[in-house]
């Protein structure tokens, strides 16, 4: 009896001794240790912990060898490049020799004249005929560059100032304009902006200037003075005070136009091609003192497909001193180049010497702008040789005055791609 109690005493001492709820359980088994090494994130087994039971769950791991067998819905396998082309393979390249030629027609009496039909108008390039392909009078938007000319006379130039108010309203809302002046050198007053802006009512306000300073001739018998042995008795009667000299010498007049026309048409080759570009000028046509020379500037303008408009104030508008003024004799300024201009570009000039003629000049000059025809062919020439090339408008019907450009010089930018497909960019 004594041994059995003892037994029983044994058990219930170890069952209480597993009943405390701090007291820990020997580990038996311990892992290895220093097991870890870079690179061994993941046991062997663990790609395949994924069942494989679902026939469309991706695989956990790419493929040793390619597919040998297509799917129909797969369509066609790619046309892959060559060794070494890369995405050139996939670039389509659309090269064009297009020539796009604004022309307007005229009466009699100088009124546009409408529907004239494509196959009434020939065109004509270094005297040979081409194919029309293109024909439409659907309204172009402009993006115009307006230079006026600050080197007038004080009564001119106030006409001039008067009317800039009636500009802006010649322009259609999706046109582009902007201003520059000159009177001994051009001058941006403001950059493209939209045509009905309150920048470009701004602008034009704060291009009015007074005119050129009139100097009087005091050359002549009357100009002399009391002189002793040549030379001023009395400099206060002198034509310059406080002078020696005899006479007082007129400063030559300066009349930049030339280098205003090109300053202004630098502008215009960042204008997209979809629109029109025109350099309109307020001026009396008079040049003299430009570093720039008028066959680089029409040069520059054919080139970039710009055209002059103008609208000619002072003397020059008059029928007879406007005639006149053509005569150009060597070594002297000339009193009005403007028409040559605007005949090599395609332009047109109105002459208008009253305030409300000036008004009414820019309404019309861009009116006719709007409603040109526009005709288009493809060149047979080479493209990209630099070489003028003459233009000849014509219309099959009597009587008629076709306004177009002389002529062109290509660019190399014409000829580059105009249309670039790429499926990664």
């Amino acid at each position: 009896m004594t041994l059995g109690q003892q037994a029983q005493k044994t058990t219930e001492e170890a069952s209480a001794a597993q009943q405390i709820p701090d007291a820990p359980r020997p580990q038996v088994g311990l892992p290895a240790l220093n097991t870890v090494r870079p690179g061994m994130g993941t046991t062997p087994d663990a790609a395949n912990d994924r069942p494989q039971t679902d026939p469309q769950a991706p695989p956990s791991s790419l493929p040793s060898s390619a597919a040998g067998q297509q799917r129909p819905d797969d369509g066609p396998p790619p046309e892959l490049p060559a060794s070494g082309q890369g995405p050139d393979a996939f670039k389509l390249v659309v090269r064009t020799n297009f020539v796009e030629v604004p022309f307007t027609v005229k009466d009699n009496k100088q009124r546009p004249v409408p529907g004239i039909l494509w196959r009434e108008v020939r065109i004509y390039e270094n005297n040979l005929p081409q194919h029309i392909s293109l024909y439409t009078v659907d309204p172009f938007p402009l993006s115009v560059a307006i230079v006026i000319d600050q080197s007038l006379t004080p009564d001119n130039m106030a006409k001039v100032n008067n009317s800039l108010a009636a500009l802006q309203g010649a322009f259609a809302p999706y046109d582009e304009v902007a201003v520059y002046t000159y009177n001994n050198g051009p001058q941006r007053r403001t950059d493209f902006t939209a045509a009905n802006s309150a920048r470009l009512e701004f602008a034009l306000n704060n291009s009015k200037s007074t005119g050129r300073e009139v100097y009087m001739n005091m050359g002549g018998p009357l100009a002399q003075t009391t002189t002793l042995n040549g030379r001023n008795f009395d400099p206060n009667t002198a034509p310059i005070r406080n002078s020696q000299a005899m006479e007082l010498k007129v400063p030559k007049e300066v009349h930049t136009l030339n280098d205003a026309i090109l300053e202004a048409a630098k502008s215009m080759p960042t204008r997209g091609r979809d629109r029109r570009r025109v350099i309109y000028v307020i001026s009396d046509g008079k040049e003299y003192g430009s570093k720039a020379k008028t066959k680089e500037v029409i040069r520059y303008l054919q080139t970039n497909k710009i055209a002059v408009y103008g609208t000619l104030v002072g003397d020059s508008a008059l029928p007879v001193v406007g005639f006149l003024d053509k005569i150009h004799l060597p070594l002297t300024m000339r009193d009005n180049i403007l028409p040559v201009y605007t005949s090599e570009t395609g332009g047109n000039l109105d002459a208008e010497f009253r305030q409300r003629g000036i008004e009414e000049s820019f309404q019309k000059i861009f009116a006719e702008v709007r409603t040109q025809y526009m005709i288009g062919y493809y060149t047979h020439q080479p493209f990209i040789d630099g070489k003028y090339r003459s233009i000849d408008v014509r219309v099959l019907r009597p009587n008629l005055t076709v306004i177009a450009k002389k002529g062109y010089i290509p660019l190399a930018s014409d000829s580059g791609p105009t249309n670039v497909i790429s499926p990664n960019r």
